[in-house]
């Protein structure tokens, strides 16, 4: 299950774990003008992990996801 909310500045999707055998943290992705950040609760229940990528890196996760194995460079100006 998942929600997505739209806020002042950026574009907020929390995915949630709820099928799993062993339930993980939910995870919160914020979509900004210039970065994504991911964010999950750590396995202390009080701190946050977060992680944050570029819009190019993004744009290198989603063309890998249709990609065999392999290494890639994307080409000056494609995003």
């Amino acid at each position: 299950m998942f929600t997505i909310e739209h806020e002042f500045d950026a574009t907020v999707v929390t995915l949630i774990d709820d099928a799993a055998q062993y339930r993980q943290e939910d995870i919160v992705i914020n979509a900004f003008e210039d970065c994504v950040t991911l964010e999950q609760v750590g396995h202390d229940g009080e701190s946050v992990q977060k992680i944050t990528l570029s819009l190019a890196q993004i744009a290198d996760l989603r063309e890998a996801l249709n990609l065999p194995e392999g290494v890639y460079k994307r080409r000056p100006g494609q995003e």
